[in-house]
C-alpha cells in the first residue's frame, strides 16, 4: 500500500482594500487590522487519492469562492476530494454577494491566496511518521443561546441576567476531538470545536477566538505545526453565559476563549494513541435541499411588522445590529427580518450542497452544509459515525452558506434562527442531511474494502 503524506500551507487574506465585515444584520465598513486573518491547507496524498482539508478565516465559504477554490485545485491535482470549511468569523470581510460592503474583487483575491497556501502545501508534502487522536474538553465555554422564556416562547440571547429566562432550550457539546499527523516537516493538529466565532465585535478585521487558539497550540507544537480549529455543529451555541452581567464582546473576551480551548486542547496532547493504521479513504457526494415551507403565522406577522414600521431604514445604522436586538425587538431588525421572509416565500428554489467525508486511519473528517444545531452533530458524531474512535465535524463545506439547519422540534418555538431570513431551506433539512450521511458512511465503507 501507498504511503500516506501530508503538507501544510497558509496565508494572509486580510482584504487589500476597503469593504464590509460579516455577521451582523447592518453595513460595518472595517477600520483597521487588529490580528490577521489566514487561509490554512492541509494536504493529503495516498497513491492516486488526493484529499485536501482547507480552512478561511472568514464567515464563510461562498459557491464563488468554491468554485475557484475547486478550479485552483484542479489545475494541480485530478479529482481531489475537497472538504473547505470557515471559522465563521464576524469581524472578517463580507463576501456573500448582496450584503452590506460586499465586493466581488475579495473571493478572486482569496483564492488567490488559497494557491500560495496550497503551493505551500504540495512543497511540504511529506510521508506521515505517526498518527494519532484524542479528545479535550471544555465544559466553561459553550453555552446553549436557545432559552425558554416565561411566556412560553423561546428567545436566542435573551437579555443578561434576565428573570424571565427559565432554562436553555437544547443541549451542548463540550468535547473537542483531536487528529494529530507528524512528518520530518513538523505536525499538523485538527480540533473541533463546538461554538460560535462572534466574541470580538467592532469594526476592526480579526480571527476572533479561533486565531487565538491556532496560534497558542502551535506554540506547544513546535515550528512549522498548524492547528487547524475545526468549527463543529454550533448553530444555536455561543460564548454568552447569561449568568454573566458583562457585555462578553472585546479583543480580550475573543483571546480569553481563545486560550480557554488551547489550554483544553493542549491538555489532551500529553496522552494521544495512535489512530489506527495510516490509511486515508475520503468521498464527496451531493446532498439537494428544497426551499423553506413558510407557516401562516409567519407570513401574516411580516405583513404586520412591514406594516407597522414602514420608514425604517434597514440598511444601515451606527451601531452594531445583531442577534440580541432581534431579541430585544429593534424595529430595524424585526424589518429586516419580515422583508427577508417575503423574499424567501417569493424565491422558492432548491439548494444544492456537497458532504465530504475524509477517513484517516480510525479518526474521520466529517464536513456538512451550513451551520447545524448541536443535537444534530451529536447524532452524526454519537451514532451515525459512533463507530469511529473520534469524529471531526467542519461545518459550512463547501460552498454551502451560513444559514441555520436546526431540528424539526426547533420551529414555531421563537428565536431567530429559525426565521426565513437565517434558514431559508426546508424544515426536515436537518432529517435529510443524517440520512445522507448514513449512505455517504456506506459508501466509504463499500470503498474501504477496496
Amino acid at each position: 500500500m501507498s504511503v500516506l503524506q501530508f503538507g501544510t500551507g497558509r496565508s494572509v487574506i486580510d482584504p487589500p482594500f476597503k469593504m464590509g465585515l460579516a455577521g451582523y444584520f447592518n453595513t460595518r465598513i472595517w477600520e483597521k487590522v487588529h490580528d490577521s486573518l489566514e487561509v490554512r491547507v492541509a494536504l493529503f496524498r495516498q497513491g492516486e487519492l488526493t484529499a485536501l482539508c482547507v480552512q478561511f478565516e472568514l464567515i464563510t465559504v461562498t459557491p464563488e469562492l468554491f468554485a475557484k477554490v475547486r478550479e485552483v485545485t484542479e489545475r494541480y491535482w485530478a479529482d481531489p476530494v475537497i472538504l473547505s470549511t470557515a471559522t465563521h468569523c464576524h469581524t472578517a470581510p463580507e463576501l456573500r454577494r448582496g450584503r452590506g460592503g460586499y465586493d466581488e474583487k475579495y473571493a478572486e483575491f482569496a483564492a488567490g491566496m488559497f494557491e500560495k497556501a496550497l503551493l505551500q502545501a504540495q512543497a511540504s508534502l511529506a510521508p506521515c511518521q505517526r498518527i494519532s487522536c484524542g479528545r479535550g474538553f471544555n465544559f466553561e465555554l459553550g453555552f446553549n443561546r436557545r432559552f425558554w422564556m416565561r411566556d412560553g416562547k423561546v428567545v436566542t440571547n435573551p437579555p443578561k441576567c434576565s428573570p424571565d429566562a427559565i432554562r436553555p432550550e437544547g443541549e451542548v457539546d463540550p468535547e473537542i476531538p483531536l487528529l494529530l499527523l507528524e512528518n520530518e516537516n513538523g505536525k499538523l493538529l485538527l480540533a473541533s470545536i463546538c461554538n460560535h466565532a462572534d466574541t470580538t465585535g467592532g469594526n476592526d478585521i480579526s480571527g476572533d477566538w479561533p486565531a487565538h487558539c491556532a496560534h497558542l497550540v502551535e506554540k506547544v507544537l513546535g515550528e512549522k505545526s498548524m492547528c487547524m480549529p475545526l468549527i463543529g455543529a454550533s448553530g444555536n451555541i455561543n460564548h454568552f453565559d447569561l449568568s454573566d452581567p458583562g457585555e462578553q464582546a472585546s479583543f480580550e473576551e475573543a483571546l480569553r476563549i481563545g486560550s480557554g480551548y488551547a489550554e483544553s486542547i493542549i491538555a489532551a496532547l500529553a496522552d494521544m494513541p495512535d489512530a489506527g493504521e495510516a490509511v486515508m479513504r475520503a468521498v464527496c457526494v451531493p446532498i439537494h435541499i428544497g426551499s423553506r415551507e413558510l407557516f401562516p403565522e409567519e407570513l401574516a406577522e411580516a405583513h404586520e411588522i412591514l406594516a407597522k414600521y414602514p420608514v425604517e431604514d434597514t440598511a444601515n445604522s451606527s451601531k452594531a445590529l445583531t442577534a440580541q436586538d432581534f431579541a430585544l425587538k429593534t424595529p430595524k431588525v424585526l424589518r429586516y427580518f419580515a422583508e427577508n421572509l417575503l423574499k424567501v416565500a417569493s424565491e422558492k428554489r432548491q439548494f444544492d450542497f456537497e458532504i465530504t467525508l475524509i477517513a484517516i486511519g480510525d479518526v474521520l473528517l466529517a464536513g456538512v452544509p451550513c451551520e447545524p444545531f448541536v443535537e444534530i452533530g451529536l447524532e452524526l458524531r454519537k451514532e451515525i459515525f459512533g463507530d469511529r474512535r473520534e469524529v471531526l465535524l467542519a461545518i459550512m463545506n463547501n460552498g454551502s452558506g451560513s444559514g441555520y439547519i436546526p431540528n424539526l422540534w426547533n420551529y414555531q418555538r421563537g428565536g431567530y434562527e429559525n426565521t426565513p431570513r437565517s434558514n431559508p431551506y426546508s424544515i426536515h433539512f436537518a432529517s435529510e442531511l443524517k440520512e445522507a450521511c448514513r449512505d455517504l458512511k456506506k459508501v466509504l465503507e463499500v470503498n474501504n474494502e477496496k
